[in-house]
């Protein structure tokens, strides 16, 4: 954690006397304040066995900056990072890093002007750092003590005797910074789990609910410990327990999976002596959009596109089918291969047949893709996405269906010899019949064609939900103006500002969102394609979207309760609000905002994030809605602000959600007041039946004004505030919330001294 005491994870008390027993040692390496390394300078600090460097390391003409193996019988072109600050952050040659007068670690780069990553440490009465001997940075006070260090805040790879407890992860580098991330983390589960892009899970251990922290033995031995420090899973690496092996660590490798690597006497480079997923291909999106991944003799794998036309191969390996078919569509066999959707990661699931499975794809137009399993149960995977992953292999058992279109091909006929010249009287009578004839014919075709026509384009007209314009990459419609005014009844019934209620043939309903007809027309459909990509259960779905002359909407799913200010004002929905309900909303929302910053291929900015923008399904479930608005109505030139005022806001909203009082700024003061009167129990929403858990409503009120910090540098990021809802992180009680605004205090008492007790 980069937030020294104020948000702690488990295993404090083991990790303290290790660092206290290399302390011991290092007093001569202690680095002081106001220290510097540059890119130019190319200069390191060591630890004192000299075994370990922390300085920059170049990557094509880029540079990073993190600690590296520098033991001298480790060739340069091995001694691999072991620890980077910032996930994927690249400086310039000109770039620096620094421990500050004030103890803050940060590592600037003048080319963009502006700190890339920074340790939030300036109030930890930091005095010093060390590189220990275990390769551990340490930020120190003057007690010796450790205020912050690399082994709580891991990149991609863990040291010998390095744990990784609950709530914490690694992160694999990105093969680019377009890419989607590999993620490992211990969950509350007791289960170390692989994970792509957060969401979808493909390796699990452990379980359920012993395991607090996973550790990588100095014997090679991969371990899941439990409270006691006793191993509940374990895995041995194949050279466990060798004498010869100097250095071993794990690490997340950016193909998605998880390895051991050991480095022995006489070696020449790292060896690999355990992998998590044997078959590289079971890696989700190993391949990613570039192909279906198919293991090669030699265990090594490629990525191959069976179906990719000779028109699109400079295109990503996506499905050759688009809803616009107008020859119509045909079905391609693959036997032994699997598809999955990658983009977005879900599939529908029917229990059905081999026949039945490539039927059912065939007659729904949504359906790109189909796999047909039976692993004892009969099963059809269908995929409505272009963007898809999978994989072939001929011990698999899996037959894929995949839809094309059934262009229409220009054939020039064989020549046909010319017929012989044969005499022959002409039967005017029967030219006449057979004039007659096709004229009659003709008349009647063209009729057929006329009435078929009008009935057709009645039917799209009135089909809002199948409009003549197709779906793009995202999945997002664009309709018409005139399809808008349709599904929405001529904009009849308004249900918030500027949102309009409409319902799709299907029945299904919809809220069409008019934006300013001003916003350039090259932004609105970019910052379109960059919302419609994004996919969360805690997001409301964009469906499409309306960008004509002077024309700017988007069409929304409609959840079913509306947003959650209308639900606190309904007396019937207030009461369904219990305690519970309110705070799964809030870490529903949290997830969502913390998905939106660290989970998608780039930061997205909510922007407006308050209880009208949050609204409830037929289940109760929080989405929030009109995120990324922010790139439509102006541009954001960097993520760090946008990032504090996304937590500010959801700290308002959080005690808006808690007190009930629709007044954001009102309700903070008054809930901060009786926090200082000690009565937080007054500070609930007098109207929540069933009662209230006190000790959450602590962390919540905590957490809450931790997010209200006027010093925008103190707010936790909202991974922080989701482990925190979620009860495996512990929160401190913060300081007066907003004293930095220099706005009225709260009366009667000092902030300073009384909060502190909540």
């Amino acid at each position: 954690m980069d937030r020294g005491d104020r948000i702690a994870s488990y295993p404090e008390l083991l990790l303290s006397v290790s660092i206290a027993f290399l302390l011991f040692s290092v007093v001569s390496s202690q680095i002081p304040l106001g220290s510097k390394l540059t890119v130019e300078e190319n200069n390191y600090w060591f630890s004192s066995n000299r075994d370990y460097a922390i300085g920059f390391f170049n990557f094509s003409d880029q540079y990073s900056f993190g600690v590296r193996f520098n033991a001298i019988y480790i060739p340069r072109s091995e001694q691999t990072a072991i620890w980077t600050a910032g996930w994927n952050v690249k400086v310039s040659s000109k770039a620096y890093f620094e421990l500050s007068a004030n103890g803050e670690m940060i590592l600037f780069d003048p080319a963009n002007g502006k700190t890339v990553w920074q340790s939030k440490t300036g109030n930890a009465s930091v005095e010093s750092a060390v590189l220990l001997d275990n390769g551990n940075f340490v930020l120190l006070n003057r007690n010796k003590s450790a205020v912050w260090q690399s082994f709580e805040s891991p990149s991609d790879t863990m040291l010998s005797d390095q744990s990784l407890s609950v709530g914490q992860s690694l992160r694999a580098s990105s093969r680019s910074s377009l890419t989607s991330y590999y993620s490992l983390h211990m969950n509350v589960s007791g289960e170390m789990q692989l994970r792509w892009e957060s969401s979808v899970i493909y390796w699990t251990v452990g379980g359920p609910q012993s395991a607090v922290r996973a550790i990588l033995g100095s014997d090679g031995i991969l371990r899941l410990l439990d409270q006691r420090s006793q191993a509940v899973w374990s895995v041995y690496g194949e050279d466990h327990n060798d004498s010869d092996v100097k250095f071993r660590f794990l690490r997340l490798d950016s193909d998605g999976n998880l390895r051991i690597y050991s480095w022995g006497n006489n070696a020449t480079s790292w060896r690999t002596v355990w992998q998590a997923i044997i078959n590289q291909c079971d890696v989700f999106a190993t391949c990613g959009t570039n192909g279906i991944c198919i293991l090669n003799a030699s265990d090594s794998y490629g990525c191959q596109c069976p179906f990719r036309s000779t028109r699109d191969s400079n295109s990503g390996c996506l499905i050759p089918y688009k809803p616009s078919c107008e020859s119509g569509s045909s079905m391609i066999r693959y036997d032994h291969m699997y598809l999955y959707g990658i983009y977005p990661p879900n599939k529908t699931v029917v229990q059905t047949s081999l026949q039945q499975c490539t039927s059912l794809c065939r007659k729904d137009p949504s359906c790109h893709a189909a796999s047909f399993v039976n692993n004892g149960t009969a099963q059809c995977h269908m995929m409505n996405s272009q963007y898809v992953g999978g994989k072939s292999d001929p011990s698999l058992g899996s037959v894929t269906f995949v839809k094309t279109c059934s262009d229409p091909i220009a054939v020039l006929p064989a020549p046909v010899p010319a017929p012989k010249k044969v005499s022959q009287k002409i039967c005017v009578s029967c030219l006449l019949e057979v004039a007659a004839a096709s004229i009659v014919l003709f008349v009647m075709l063209q009729f057929g064609i006329g009435v078929y026509l009008y009935r057709r384009r009645k039917h799209m007209m009135q089909k809002s939900a199948s409009p003549h314009i197709v779906p793009n990459a995202t999945g997002c419609i664009m309709f018409s103006y005139s399809e808008i005014k349709d599904l929405t009844d001529n904009f009849k019934h308004q249900i918030g500002q500027n949102v309009f209620k409409g319902v799709f043939s299907d029945n299904r309903l919809v809220a069409v969102k008019n934006l300013d007809a001003s916003i350039e027309e090259k932004r609105f459909r970019t910052a379109v394609l960059k919302i419609g990509s994004i996919y969360h259960k805690n997001l409301l779905r964009l469906d499409g979207y309306c960008c004509e002359s002077g024309r700017r909407l988007l069409v929304y799913e409609l959840a079913k309760y509306g947003s959650i200010d209308k639900c606190l004002e309904e007396p019937k929905m207030c009461k369904r609000l219990t305690w519970r309900k309110r705070i799964d909303i809030c870490l529903s929302v949290a997830r969502a905002i913390s998905y939106l910053h660290t989970g998608c291929r780039e930061f997205v900015s909510h922007g407006n994030l308050k209880c009208e923008n949050v609204v409830l399904d037929d289940e109760l479930e929080a989405k929030v809605s009109e995120f990324g608005l922010r790139t439509i109505q102006a541009e954001a030139s960097s993520s760090g602000g946008l990032a504090e005022t996304d937590v500010r806001d959801f700290g308002k909203m959080m005690v808006v959600l808690i007190t009930g009082r629709q007044d954001a700024d009102e309700a903070c003061y008054w809930a901060y007041e009786k926090g200082v009167k000690a009565e937080r129990d007054m500070a609930m929403d007098q109207r929540i039946e069933g009662g209230v858990d006190l000790e959450e409503l602590e962390r919540a009120l905590r957490i809450a004004f931790w997010c209200l910090q006027g010093d925008e540098r103190m707010r936790p990021s909202m991974g922080e505030v989701v482990k925190v809802l979620e009860g495996t992180l512990t929160v401190d009680p913060p300081p007066p919330p907003f004293a930095h605004y220099q706005q009225r205090p709260p009366e009667d008492e000092s902030p300073s001294e009384s909060y502190s007790e909540l």
